[in-house]
């Protein structure tokens, strides 16, 4: 080969580009061409909110070619609302929320999630003097500290004392299809505690109930319980630790504790958002993925920069203290009786982000148990739901993106799943009743309160 002008330019353009490729950071990877690159999402003040921050505040949106406006909002029904008219292109739903609208509860749309928030994240609190009463209840430890985890069982001889001095017994949740209502509602019916039914004719939720569950916006729940109009409440974070910090209550159980990793929180967008702007959908859904993965990577080390974040007013607001004592790997109960909990908030770890089918079908049985899903329903009927809402065919489209461009990597998704996840073992469930996503009515039939899947709520 001669080295004439030609071939030495060439050369030197062959070494450059070669240096330049072995330089290039992922981050100059060639961007999707959006179709809406300003976008307003709603999201409200909890630290599962997480990932809408940190993708805000590290630069994932823009790297995405989104400029992205972050907007808390009063209540879910506002934000729900705000993301059917429009007025949102997006935001941090209650994985129950695009679920319910689809299928008609309360609010009529189709709205779909590519992507799951994260795991955990919630808790039940009661008051200083409920603590006090369920106490001689609860196994103790040869340090004299409970045995956790604390089931309602020992909530039970406290709801009947009420029932028996003619009291009403409430309790705090933060909207009908949240995932706390379901707990909450979980937790009591395994301890034998009747949550209340819903019906076409009365959505209060208080039918034939032992304990009266109604609504309670998350930031209020302290100051409600501290007046005294509720006992107790299940919330996300960091609401069950302010009521500790401010010494008026304890959380006795974690979801965690109730369900091991279970699904929480979701981002939602309308059905028609996600087929007018397509890339735009997967332009949202890499960055969430990213931000997630940063949350969780080298075993939690960004949290304390995560709870930085967080803690300014734009966002949850808290007291750094307060969402840090469950967002680094711990969890206060009783003052002073902190223990370590690193699974309480889960980004990324176990699959977190995927929108797995089965997730979607939990919540679809525990509306059936409840009422809220008055008439049987057939185990395709189910599936058929789920698959409407829950879009993992988005999500791995941007997981095979973020691959290609060296932001993740091939292990961190399940690349061979169905959509649904391995049944629940009993071990990792409170009432020890096996979960299978695929046998729906099954499953609510081998629960012991609540619906079978062949009544009929009037």
């Amino acid at each position: 080969m001669s080295f004439d002008n030609t071939n030495i330019v060439k050369l030197v353009a062959g070494v450059v580009m070669l240096a330049s490729s072995s330089l290039m950071s992922p981050a100059q990877a060639e961007m999707l061409d959006v179709e809406k690159d300003e976008l307003k999402l709603g999201f409200i003040k909890l630290t599962d909110m997480a990932p809408l921050a940190v993708a805000y505040e590290l630069g994932y949106f823009e790297e995405e070619g989104l400029f992205v406006t972050l907007e808390p909002q009063a209540n879910w029904k506002v934000l729900l609302d705000r993301v059917i008219t429009g007025e949102l292109d997006g935001a941090h739903m209650l994985a129950g929320q695009p679920l319910a609208a689809t299928i008609g509860y309360g609010t009529q749309a189709h709205i779909v999630t590519p992507f799951s928030m994260d795991l955990n994240g919630n808790g039940v609190t009661v008051s200083n003097e409920i603590w006090k009463m369920m106490k001689p209840h609860i196994p103790m430890d040869e340090d004299g500290k409970p045995v956790h985890p604390i089931k309602a069982d020992a909530l039970k001889p406290v709801v009947e004392q009420f029932k028996d001095e003619g009291k009403p017994f409430n309790m705090g949740m933060v909207f009908p299809v949240s995932t706390h209502n379901y707990e909450l509602r979980y937790w009591l019916a395994a301890g034998d505690i009747h949550p209340g039914f819903y019906s076409p004719t009365d959505i209060s939720g208080q039918l034939q109930a032992d304990a009266l569950l109604s609504v309670t916006p998350p930031p209020q729940m302290p100051s409600t319980l501290e007046a005294g109009t509720i006992y107790g409440y299940s919330v996300g974070e960091p609401w069950n630790q302010q009521a500790v910090l401010k010494g008026i209550g304890v959380p006795v159980v974690t979801d965690y504790e109730i369900w091991k990793n279970n699904p929480e929180k979701v981002f939602g967008l309308t059905k028609e958002f996600t087929q007018q702007y397509p890339n735009t959908t997967l332009a949202l859904t890499k960055a969430l993925i990213r931000a997630a993965k940063w949350l969780d990577e080298n075993d939690n080390a960004n949290r304390p920069e995560a709870v930085e974040i967080l803690s300014r007013s734009e966002y949850v607001g808290a007291d750094y203290e307060v969402i840090a004592n469950s967002m680094t790997g711990t969890f206060e109960y009783e003052r002073g009786d902190k223990r370590a909990v690193p699974d309480f908030n889960v980004f990324y770890r176990y699959f977190a982000t995927y929108p797995y089918y089965s997730d979607a079908v939990w919540y679809l049985t525990q509306m059936r148990r409840w009422g809220q899903i008055a008439e049987p329903k057939s185990d395709a009927w189910f599936d058929e739901t789920a698959k409407s809402v829950y879009r993992p065919d988005i999500y791995l489209k941007a997981a095979r993106m973020l691959i290609e461009e060296g932001y993740v990597s091939e292990q961190d998704f399940p690349w061979e799943t169905d959509g649904y996840r391995p049944p629940t073992p009993v071990e990792d469930i409170i009432d020890g009743v096996p979960y299978d996503g695929k046998k729906p009515n099954a499953y609510i039939d081998s629960l012991t309160i609540g619906l079978k899947s062949s009544d009929i709520s009037s």
